[in-house]
C-alpha cells in the first residue's frame, strides 16, 4: 500500500507536457524577440511567464529530419533512414511520445506531427510518432493558404477525452507558415503595411513583392500563435496550466531562398521559449546558452519521472534543460552549454543519382563553421529540375526572373549557385552569412579548431561521414515511389509534377 501510494504521488507530480511547432518559423520572427512586423501575444506570454531562448537550434533545416531529432534526442546523423527527408522511419528509434502513452501519459497531436515520410508499424499496429491524431474540429480559414484545421477546439477534445487524474502529453503542429500563401494577405486581411519590414536580408531584392510574401509569412504565423492563445487559456480555465510545461517552438527556417533546407543561421537557429509555472524559477529571464532540439526529449523525459536508459530509447546526446530551468540565472546559464552541431544529408529530389547534399556544421561563440563535403552539386537542387530544395514563393521566382534578364545576379548566386567546401563566417558581424572567412588568412586558427571539435564530436557519435561510409545516406529509399530518380526520369522527358514550385523556375533539360 506505501508503494502504491509513493506511486500515485509520483504521477501526480509529473507535468503535463503541451509541444506547439510551427511549421518553417525562423529564429528571430516572433514579438518576444522584438519583431515589429509579427504580432504573438501567446508566444509572447510563453516567454514572459517563462523563459526565452535565444540560441536554439535545429540539427537538420528541413522538417522530417528535424522533427526526428526532436523527437528521439539523437542528431540526425545518428538516425539512419531518418536522416533523410521523406523517408521509412527506422523502427529500432523510439519517441518520446511513444514512450510516455506506455507510462502512464495520455498522448495525442492536432496537425501535423513527424511528416513527410512513413512511420511504420510497431507490435502489428501503425505507430503514432507524435500522438494519437485527434483532428476532426474543422473552421474556415482565414486565407486559402492556410488549414481549416481548428488546433484548439482539437486540442479541447483531446482534453474532454483525457481520463482523471492522469498526465498528458500533446503535440500541437501547426501547418503554418508552410507554403503556399495567399499573395498579399498579410496587407488585405493581415493589416499590414509593406513599410513594417524593418529589414531584408541581402540575398533578396528588396521590393514589394517580396514585402508582400515577408508579411504573408507572418500572417501564418500569427495564425499559429491564434490557437496557442486559444490553449493556454483552455488549461488556464480547467487549472492544467501550473502543471503544464509548454514548449514553443518551430521546425526549420522560413520557406524563402537560402533558408528553409540550407544550413545558415536564418535555416537553423530557432525561436523557443518555456513555461512551466510549477517548475521554473525565476520566470522572465532571457537564455543565451547554446541549445539544440536534441535536448528537449530528454528534458521531457526526465520530467516524466523516468530514466532515459529505461525507456528502450536509443542514446541521446542531448542534455535535459533542468539546469536551466531550475537555475536563477540569466544570460549564460551554463558555460558548458558553449555550441550546436547542425548538418543534413538528402532532402528532397531532383539531383542525378537521388544524391544529396552533405553538410556538417557547428555553431560555437557567435560562430558557425560549415563543411560541404560535395561542393560540386548543386547546393539547393539542380537548375535544370527547378532547385527543388526551395519552395516556389514569389521571392524565389523574383531571384531567378532577375537573374535570368540579367540583372543582379548576385542574388541567384547567394540563394542558388554551388558553394566552397568550407565557410565561415563571424555571426555577430555577418548574422546573413555573407561574408566567407574561410579561406582569411587571420580565421585560419579558429577555422581548425571548429573543425577539429566538429569532427570529433561526429566521431564520438559515429557519423558514417566521418567513418568513410555517407554514402549510405543516399542508398535509403524514399517513402515516396514517385520520388526515386526523379532526376533521370525528368531528364529522359518523363512529365514529372513537382508541386511544391514554380514551373517558371525550371531551367533547360540539359545536364549540369
Amino acid at each position: 500500500m506505501l508503494f502504491l501510494a509513493a506511486a500515485a504521488a509520483v504521477a501526480a507530480a509529473r507535468p503535463n507536457i503541451l509541444l506547439c511547432i510551427a511549421d518553417d518559423a525562423s529564429y528571430p520572427h516572433m514579438g518576444a524577440y522584438g519583431c515589429p512586423w509579427v504580432r504573438t501575444p501567446g508566444f509572447d506570454r510563453v516567454a514572459r511567464e517563462g523563459l526565452l531562448f535565444t540560441r536554439a537550434y535545429t540539427p537538420n533545416a528541413k522538417c522530417a529530419p528535424s522533427r526526428s531529432c526532436l523527437l528521439t534526442g539523437r542528431n540526425s546523423w545518428q538516425l539512419k533512414a531518418a536522416c533523410n527527408h521523406w523517408p521509412y522511419f527506422p523502427k529500432e528509434f523510439l519517441t518520446y511520445p511513444e514512450v510516455l502513452a506506455e507510462r502512464g501519459y495520455f498522448v495525442g497531436k492536432t496537425g501535423k506531427g513527424w511528416a513527410p515520410g512513413r512511420p511504420g508499424t510497431r507490435g502489428g499496429k501503425p505507430r503514432r510518432l507524435a500522438g494519437t491524431p485527434f483532428d476532426r474540429r474543422k473552421a474556415p480559414p482565414p486565407t486559402r493558404g492556410i488549414s481549416s484545421a481548428d488546433y484548439a477546439a482539437n486540442f479541447k477534445d483531446f482534453l474532454d477525452a483525457k481520463p482523471p487524474g492522469k498526465p498528458f502529453c500533446f503535440w500541437y503542429g501547426a501547418r503554418e507558415p508552410h507554403r503556399a500563401y495567399e499573395y498579399g494577405s498579410g496587407v488585405a486581411k493581415g493589416g499590414k503595411r509593406l513599410d513594417q519590414v524593418d529589414r531584408l536580408p541581402p540575398y533578396w531584392p528588396d521590393n514589394e513583392t517580396i514585402r508582400n510574401d515577408v508579411l504573408d509569412y507572418a500572417f501564418e504565423i500569427e495564425h499559429f500563435d491564434s490557437h496557442l492563445v486559444r490553449m493556454l487559456r483552455l488549461l488556464e480555465e480547467r487549472g492544467e496550466l501550473q502543471n503544464t510545461l509548454v514548449i514553443v517552438t518551430s521546425d526549420n527556417g522560413m520557406p524563402f531562398p537560402r533558408a528553409k533546407g540550407q544550413e545558415y543561421e536564418i535555416s537553423n537557429h530557432m525561436p523557443l521559449a518555456v513555461m512551466w509555472k510549477a517548475g521554473i524559477r525565476n520566470p522572465g529571464r532571457v537564455i543565451d546558452d547554446y541549445v539544440s532540439f536534441i535536448d528537449i526529449a530528454p528534458t521531457i523525459i526526465e520530467l516524466a519521472g523516468l530514466a532515459w536508459d529505461q525507456t528502450g530509447m536509443a542514446p541521446s546526446p542531448g542534455r535535459s534543460l533542468t539546469d536551466i530551468f531550475f537555475s536563477d540565472k540569466a544570460g549564460t546559464v551554463n558555460p558548458r552549454r558553449d555550441h550546436v552541431l547542425i548538418g543534413k544529408e538528402r532532402h528532397d529530389v531532383g539531383r542525378p543519382h537521388d544524391w544529396g547534399y552533405p553538410i556538417r556544421g557547428i555553431f560555437e561563440d557567435g560562430l558557425l563553421y560549415i563543411r560541404n563535403f560535395e561542393p560540386s552539386r548543386w547546393p539547393a537542387g539542380n537548375p535544370e529540375t527547378g532547385y527543388l530544395n526551395c519552395d516556389g514563393s514569389p521571392a524565389k521566382t523574383q531571384v531567378l526572373q532577375l537573374r535570368r534578364q540579367g540583372k543582379n545576379a548576385r542574388f541567384w548566386t547567394l540563394c542558388f549557385g554551388k558553394r566552397p567546401g568550407e565557410e565561415l563566417y563571424d555571426l555577430r558581424a555577418d548574422p546573413d552569412c555573407i561574408r566567407n572567412l574561410a579561406a582569411n588568412p587571420a580565421w585560419q586558427a579558429r577555422k581548425a579548431a571548429l573543425r577539429d571539435r566538429l569532427f570529433a564530436a561526429l566521431r564520438r557519435q559515429g557519423d558514417p561521414r566521418m567513418l568513410g561510409r555517407g554514402e549510405v545516406f543516399e542508398q535509403y529509399p524514399y517513402a515516396n515511389e514517385k520520388d526515386r530518380n526523379f532526376y533521370e526520369r525528368y531528364m529522359k522527358g518523363e512529365k514529372l509534377r513537382a508541386g511544391w514550385v514554380s514551373p517558371s523556375d525550371f531551367e533547360p533539360r540539359r545536364p549540369e
